[in-house]
């Protein structure tokens, strides 16, 4: 018997005309955020970013600026998803385990 569970994925697609997007798929927000700052940085050829946070509202006016000097061929999209995973009831919680003794 399986159930499904639901786990977060954050999709980055950046890219130009000069050749095939990038894309990368990470597990939290806060990593897609921080790829997008460390990819628009490379891009611009601005030195990386010192070891700071790297929030929402940060990487988006980077990259913003980044499309603005070109926007007929750059682009960027941080899309987040909810993917239904399929697990067999074994994975599940079965609730406390209990030690034998003897």
């Amino acid at each position: 018997m399986s159930s499904y569970d639901v786990v977060s994925a954050y999709t980055l697609v950046i890219g130009d005309d000069t050749g095939e997007p990038t894309v990368s798929v990470h597990g939290c927000a806060s990593a897609a955020w921080r790829e997008l700052d460390r990819e628009v940085r490379a891009r611009s050829r601005m030195r990386p970013r010192p070891r700071r946070v790297v929030d929402e509202e940060s990487a988006t006016r980077l990259a913003s600026a980044w499309r603005a000097a070109d926007p007929e061929s750059r682009f960027w999209n941080v899309t987040a998803h909810r993917l239904p995973i399929l697990l067999p009831v074994i994975a599940r919680s079965a609730g406390p385990v209990t030690a034998r003794t003897g």
